[in-house]
Parts: structure tokens; C-alpha cells; sequence
């Protein structure tokens, strides 16, 4: 195990951060607009929700660096800003931390559809290796492949991450089939655990798709299938439109009540991902000193 993940479970669970683009939201990112352009352009507001999380009692934050890869970026005219966002996004996610967690680079999916056509995995290469590789200029702790639904393109993410030398957390979507317990491609838990594992990420896990209550079996799974440390970020429940906004229905209290069950059944990392606040993670942190 990497030095930087034994070190940081060898005290317990570890509590992560949750949703960035909501609290970005909150401070005036317009729907639509590119959150990961804000590390160029209100750099002070990044910073505000990555220290709201770390006040919160966050261990390990993330970056605003989730869709900071060249396909997505020229999407906003912005693919010639690919090592300057991911580099701040750093800058900004360590100056924020001041020592007090660890700063894991989030890496998000491309957009694009490796079995449609629309790219090759080749450009995806290309375009995971160029990312990863600002990000671990910019000084990260680890990476963090995360909502990933096709196994293919995360395992290319995973292996553009590792060539950094940066341990590497990888993390796909389960919310799909009859039981919401497979990808949007149809990969069990079993299947994602272990290719993951083959592919050489030190952290296997799951984020976003669902609700904490749908990841109880999930994480289960994921630990019944691999010996390495299991990462969870559920969504706050299921999410309704409220003036083109989703809104999302769960409370802090009633998230942090299912974290315990979550570390029992084999989690080391615990956070949240979308409809999640700095709230959440004080309720979190609070559930667990008791």
C-alpha cells in the first residue's frame, strides 16, 4: 500500500469532502457555465468551499478539476488552459487545506463514448495523461478517478494516473439495472473491484448514482471483491428539479446515521458527492466521535 494511504487509514475511518458544484452553485456559478473555469477566474470562491470542508473536518478534499481534461475543456474553449486549471485547482485546493488534509486531484469521465465512437482510447490516453500530469505538478497528494460508468475508460484514467507515481483512488458509478447495483454499462461491483485492482489503483470505490442507503450492499461487494481500501461518496438521495436546479431531499442527520453501517461493512473513506454540504461532513465527523 502507498505511503500516503496507509498513513492516512492507520488512524481510521477517514472522512472525505462532498459535492463541489452545488457549493459553487451557491456562490454564484451560473447553470451552464464551466465550474473548473472558476480556478482562473474566482479563484476565491474555489478556495471558499474547499476550506468550508476542512473546517467541516474533512481529512482529504478534492479539487475543482473534475472535468479539467482537454476534451472537455475545448468543448468551452479552453483546451489551451489544461495545465493552468489543473494546476490551480491544486494550488488552490492546498493553500485552503494549510496542512490541516490531504489534497486527492479529482479526474473526471471525458464525455465522450469509447464503445459509440466517438473516440478513440487514444485520445482518451492522451487526454487522461496530459491532466493527470498537471495535477501532479501542481503539487496533489493522490488522484482520484471518480464517477466513472464505463470500466474501459477508467481503467485508461487509472494508468494515465499511476504513470504520475501519485497513488490512485478509483471510483465508479453503480445506478443502473434492477437493483441499481451495476454501471451504466452494466459492470458489477465484483468485476469493477477487480479490474480496478489488476489496473493498480490503491483505493476502489464508488461515488454518486444513488443514495448512502443504495451503497450499503455496493460497498460490500467492492470489499468482498478486493483487499485494497474502499472509497464511498453518496449523493444526498435522489434529486428533484426545483427551477431547472436539482434539489436533493436528504439530511445530514439522516446521512450520517448510515455511515457507521458503511464503515462496518469494509468503507475507509466516507464522504459525499452530489446535494452533499460542508454541513453533511460535520454530521459525518460528529456521528463518528460518539
Amino acid at each position: 500500500m502507498h505511503p500516503t494511504i496507509e498513513k492516512l487509514i492507520a488512524a481510521g475511518p477517514v472522512v472525505t469532502d462532498g459535492a463541489w458544484g452545488t457549493q459553487l452553485q451557491a456562490r454564484g456559478l451560473a447553470i451552464g457555465e464551466f465550474p473548473d473555469a472558476w480556478n482562473l477566474t474566482h479563484p476565491e470562491r474555489v478556495s471558499e468551499v474547499a476550506r468550508a470542508y476542512v473546517d467541516a473536518g474533512s481529512r482529504v478534499i478534492l479539487t475543482n478539476t473534475f472535468g479539467a481534461n482537454r476534451i472537455r475543456l475545448a468543448e468551452n474553449s479552453l483546451a489551451d488552459r489544461v495545465v493552468e486549471i489543473n494546476r490551480r485547482g491544486v494550488e488552490i485546493s492546498r493553500a485552503a487545506a494549510a496542512g490541516q488534509a490531504a489534497v486527492f486531484a479529482s479526474i473526471g469521465p471525458v464525455g465522450r463514448l469509447l464503445l459509440s465512437g466517438e473516440i478513440t482510447p487514444a485520445e482518451i490516453q492522451a487526454a487522461f495523461e496530459e491532466q493527470a500530469g498537471a495535477l501532479a505538478l501542481g503539487g496533489a497528494d493522490a488522484l482520484v478517478v471518480e464517477t466513472m460508468s464505463d470500466l474501459e475508460e477508467a481503467k485508461i484514467a487509472v494508468a494515465a494516473a499511476r504513470a504520475t507515481g501519485l497513488p490512485v483512488v478509483a471510483c465508479m458509478v453503480f445506478d443502473s439495472g434492477k437493483n441499481l447495483d451495476r454501471t451504466m454499462m452494466g459492470t458489477t461491483p465484483e468485476q469493477a473491484a477487480q479490474a480496478l485492482t489488476a489496473a493498480g489503483a490503491e483505493v476502489i470505490g464508488a461515488n454518486c448514482g444513488q443514495g448512502i442507503f443504495g451503497f450499503l450492499p455496493i460497498c460490500q461487494r467492492l470489499c468482498a471483491a478486493t483487499e485494497r481500501p474502499i472509497w464511498m461518496k453518496p449523493n444526498a438521495g435522489l434529486p428533484q428539479l426545483v427551477a431547472g436546479r436539482a434539489v436533493y431531499a436528504g439530511t445530514p442527520a439522516d446521512f450520517a446515521g448510515q455511515v457507521p453501517g458503511l464503515i462496518a461493512a469494509g468503507a475507509n473513506f466516507v464522504g459525499g458527492c452530489c446535494g452533499t454540504s460542508p454541513e453533511f461532513i460535520t454530521a459525518i465527523c460528529q456521528r463518528l466521535a460518539t
